[in-house]
């Protein structure tokens, strides 16, 4: 019952001095704000981006040639992976269901009077859809007569569907790739907008129709993307992989890799350590608020320990122990930090929905989990408790009759 007590005497407090109470926790509510509104963006993020990493698949890796940094004046060994790559792993690694070559351009599409450059304009080969799991919705995609007899024909994207007004059947039409003219087989099945990136905002050509269209150095920046037989066999086709493109690369023991080789578990935690990185940076700052949030706390609860001193020494003459002072005075302290860290829940989650809604790029919504919540709500007690024991102990520790004299 005194526990009860206490926090009726202290809700009564912050009942009575309500502006009061609200300015001394708006550290509070600030910093348990943007820890909540911080929060959700990044857990929506991550959902999102292990949502995408399923839907390709855990069998699926790509390798990519790794930029070679050097010292000044030292020359840099060209990175190169080829064509000839992907066919020498195709060949020699077991345990791969479909590979593909990729490689990018950068051309301008034309249809009648209409121009536009795609953010994705790529060469490869038939497999790939299976490798990276998404198909055609209308026409077809590219046979291995398209890509052997170099066949000037075309899948698209539907944002280009729609940029070169091709209407609701494009199956058939003729665009221009740069001055090439290709005729489009296909229409990819949409995949939406992440993070500001258009899946559909694409056009993909055969392998080798692509060397023609991109020029000759085309056919050594090639990517591979590879698709394995089952999630158990991908760390031993990683290392296969690995080993026969050190040999074909001539790479000495001492040699670092001239390329890399990304799973989905490398690319989801390279994700992961960026949001984390970012998470601890605003914590960093957002507990600097807290702390100054606690600070002010403190302050208003020695002005109202002085304000009531004749009240502390009347209850200390009608038998309150110096336990029950600081008892009072400290729940008051962690009601405060309460108030604020509720108010700052409220808060975080507004802005949360408000920047994933209003931001110009296509965020997730927002989620809050259950700990972010608990730990904002535990991390607003044990400020009220830091900053609200010296008080609490100035208070207990008044001499009753000196109190009762106070005026």
């Amino acid at each position: 019952m005194l526990w009860l007590e206490n926090f009726v005497v202290a809700f009564g407090a912050l009942r009575a001095n309500k502006m009061r109470a609200v300015l001394t926790t708006l550290g509070i509510v600030i910093g348990v704000a943007a820890v909540i509104a911080v929060v959700s963006i990044v857990q929506g993020l991550q959902f999102l981006v292990v949502g995408q990493l399923q839907d390709v698949g855990a069998t699926y890796l790509r390798v990519l040639p790794r930029i070679a940094f050097v010292a000044p004046g030292q020359v840099s060994r060209p990175v190169l992976l080829t064509n000839e790559d992907v066919e020498a792993i195709a060949r020699q690694v077991p345990d791969i269901d479909a590979i593909s070559p990729l490689v990018f351009g950068n051309e301008t599409l034309k249809y009648k009077e209409l121009q536009y450059r795609p953010t994705f304009v790529a060469g490869t080969d038939e497999s790939w859809q299976e490798v990276v799991n998404q198909y055609v919705a209308r026409g077809r995609f590219f046979s291995t007569v398209d890509v052997q007899r170099r066949r000037k024909v075309a899948v698209v994207g539907q944002t280009v569907v729609e940029e070169l007004e091709l209407g609701d059947d494009p199956v058939g039409k003729e665009i221009y790739i740069g001055s090439v003219p290709v005729t489009v087989i296909g229409v990819m099945e949409e995949t939406g907008q992440t993070l500001g990136q258009d899946g559909d905002d694409m056009v993909i050509v055969p392998f080798q129709t692509s060397l023609t269209l991109f020029g000759r150095r085309a056919a050594d920046q090639v990517q591979v993307h590879v698709r394995v037989s089952d999630t158990g066999a991908i760390e031993g086709v990683r290392d296969r992989i690995r080993r026969l493109l050190r040999q074909r690369h001539e790479l000495g023991d001492e040699d670092a890799d001239d390329f890399q080789i990304q799973t989905q578990d490398d690319i989801l935690d390279l994700f992961t350590s960026i949001l984390g990185g970012v998470t601890a940076v605003v914590a960093g700052v957002v507990s600097v608020a807290l702390v100054v949030g606690g600070i002010g706390i403190m302050n208003i609860m020695l002005v109202s320990v002085t304000e009531r001193t004749r009240e502390i020494g009347l209850r200390k003459a009608v038998g309150a122990r110096k336990q029950d002072i600081m008892m009072q005075f400290l729940i008051e302290a962690i009601a405060l930090s309460f108030v604020g860290g509720a108010l700052g829940v409220a808060l975080g989650f507004g802005l949360g929905a408000a920047v994933t809604a209003l931001v110009p790029i296509d965020l997730p919504p927002a989620h809050v989990p259950f700990w972010a919540v608990a730990l904002a709500f535990g991390f607003s007690a044990v400020v009220g408790v830091f900053f609200g024991i010296y008080p609490a102990g100035k208070a207990a520790a008044l001499d009753p009759i000196e109190a009762l004299r106070y005026e």
